[in-house]
């Protein structure tokens, strides 16, 4: 048994699929693809880019939407090198964060941005992200990051962790030894580590996608997902990401998924359950 299913009041062998959808905000073809993983799909879930160029157009659906659930997807790393965008923060207070050319950290450069960031910054931008969300008027359920899973260092998560509970949020938690970590506290996450569908191949995806539905384990998973139209303009901003998501799009807009999911009995479940857990324990 996955102990987020006691956790969470559901049976032993039940088996709770969380799909986000990640990167909400960073261009629009995204944006236009997470409202159709919603409205079409089997998507539970959504994490947002602040900073980011398509954030402004993000958070009005988000607005409009109150009933989807949403999280803050911290972002101090781009994966695409000419989209510039950067921290919340005024530069000079986040020096650390910054390359040498003043820009935030491309992904090919994460293990020296996680050498070099000061944590003392890294909590500055994060509460820049989230207040920024909160000042909209908007209500997120949980907190996750953007290429850094768990948040790349034990001091990191630590921190992230305590900014979770300051705000009544979930967090995501992506692998052990911080899933155990964490439910021994009496609080949900995912039983097993975070998919991160950057990480499948894409050829055969779908096939890929099926058969993990039919072999998904008891307990609580998470897909983290990445879904785009995949269009022109996706291919012309995203070159090294396109085809990873529109086959996602394909894939959780699919009546095959929905009906894997209905045939093998998968509850999907969204952070706001989470969600409720961690504020009925917050201290």
């Amino acid at each position: 048994m996955g102990e987020a299913n006691r956790l969470l009041g559901y049976p032993d062998d039940a088996r709770l699929l969380l799909i986000n959808a990640d990167d909400l905000g960073m261009y629009q073809a995204i944006n236009d693809a997470i409202a159709l993983a919603f409205r079409d799909g089997v998507v539970q879930s959504t994490s947002l880019m602040v900073p980011c160029p398509g954030a402004r157009r993000a958070m009005q659906f988000l607005a409009e939407n109150p009933a989807i659930p949403f999280g803050v997807h911290l972002s101090v790393i781009r994966d695409i090198d000419h989209h510039r965008w950067g921290p919340i923060t005024p530069r000079e207070r986040v020096a650390s964060l910054l390359d040498e050319e003043g820009r935030l950290y491309s992904s090919e450069r994460i293990p020296e941005m996680l050498a070099r960031a000061r944590l003392d910054e890294l909590e500055l931008e994060f509460r820049a992200q989230i207040g920024t969300v909160l000042a909209a008027g908007l209500a997120p359920t949980h907190l996750d990051w953007h290429c850094l899973h768990s948040g790349g260092r034990a001091d990191v998560f630590a921190m992230t962790f305590e900014l979770a509970r300051e705000h009544g949020l979930a967090l995501r938690v992506a692998s052990h030894p911080f899933i155990h970590q964490v439910q021994s506290l009496g609080l949900p996450t995912t039983d097993h580590d975070l998919l991160d569908s950057f990480r499948l191949d894409i050829a055969n995806k779908s096939t890929t996608y099926a058969r993990m539905l039919r072999e998904l384990p008891t307990g609580l998973s998470e897909w983290a997902v990445h879904p785009s139209l995949g269009d022109a303009a996706s291919q012309a901003m995203d070159p090294g990401g396109w085809r990873v998501r529109r086959t996602d799009l394909e894939f959780v807009t699919s009546p095959e998924a929905r009906a894997i999911i209905q045939q093998e009995g998968i509850e999907l479940i969204s952070y706001r359950l989470l969600q409720r857990i961690w504020q009925g324990t917050s201290s």
